[in-house]
């Protein structure tokens, strides 16, 4: 059995504690919405430095992926009266990190030290709306076929379609046995080798930390559902908009199932980091013109065209 001397430096001594397991133990899920007229700002923000000061830098975390819903897209989500998003059409970026298992709560802790040290610093965006944010356990995957590769590198390599789906159990007790459903039954028959999902992850939407402030604790506990919510995300072969009416009936499907509802469906694409792409098509057409700022760069908070929030 390896053993360690413990040095006193934590650099030094932390890899020697904790689980060191692989795969997709947990992961981080936020959907937000920018508000209208600071789409440039926050986009570059938070590409250019949250992405990385305020997730990937942090221990644990080791791959993510950013998603866009264009307003064609975002016409696509159902049902219309979702307890998730209102307008369902709010939620124009989401953005997926996976965590090692076992490893939430460490990553947690830096993550809060870190966000209190970004917001002293005002380097925080403060125009945009977190419409679905929580932090999750995995819960399984369903695969099409042998050859696919396992979810540990499904933010690695994107998929060009994403399928967000959040389905609530009618009490906490029921959560379990429509995950299990979900996993033994309704994904394998969706997930096929001939089918255009290649995975299907499913989680559990976790509770909030008694660390946030309790505003955003309330928050956090409504996303949560009281423990009764789950988070499917399917990842396709194909642009979801070519394959559309496989997903179309979820809400009837869940209803058939017995044991949830269907409380959002929503189809995203891939961002393409650190471009302009798709910041003028995520509002109706004509609404925003096209932005061509003269630079790629990161605004922070106080620059010049950076949001004046701290």
């Amino acid at each position: 059995m390896p053993t360690h001397e413990p040095t006193g430096d934590p650099y030094t001594d932390l890899p020697w504690e904790g689980s060191i397991d692989l795969g997709v133990g947990h992961a981080l899920i936020t959907m937000v919405e920018p508000h209208p007229g600071h789409e440039h700002e926050y986009n570059r923000w938070f590409e250019g430095n949250h992405y990385f000061d305020g997730a990937m830098y942090m221990p644990w975390m080791y791959s993510g992926r950013r998603w866009v819903a264009t307003h064609e897209l975002q016409q696509l989500r159902y049902p219309a009266d979702s307890p998730v998003a209102s307008p369902v059409t709010a939620g124009a970026y989401i953005t997926t990190y996976w965590i090692t298992p076992g490893r939430a709560e460490d990553h947690k802790r830096w993550a809060f030290a870190t966000n209190d040290r970004l917001v002293s610093v005002g380097n925080v965006n403060r125009d945009r709306t977190h419409v679905f944010t929580s932090f999750h356990d995995h819960a399984g995957t369903v695969y099409a076929s042998d050859d696919v590769p396992l979810d540990r590198f499904t933010l690695i390599d994107p998929s060009p379609g994403l399928v967000v789906e959040i389905v609530d159990a009618p009490t906490v007790e029921g959560r379990d046995a429509l995950e299990r459903w979900l996993l033994d039954e309704h994904l394998p028959a969706r997930v096929t080798p001939d089918g255009p999902v290649a995975s299907a992850m499913v989680f559990q939407v976790t509770p909030p930390s008694p660390r946030h402030k309790p505003e955003i604790f309330a928050s956090l506990q409504k996303v949560a559902n009281e423990g009764r919510r789950l988070t499917i995300l399917w990842f396709l072969r194909a642009d979801p908009r070519e394959c559309w009416d496989r997903f179309t009936g979820e809400v009837e499907a869940l209803a058939a199932g017995g044991l949830g509802v269907a409380s959002f469906v929503a189809p995203f694409i891939p961002c393409r980091m650190g471009t302009h792409r798709y910041e003028d098509e995520i509002r109706p057409p004509g609404v925003i013109p096209r932005t061509t700022p003269e630079r790629l760069v990161p605004l922070r908070p106080g620059e010049p065209g950076a949001s004046s929030s701290a």
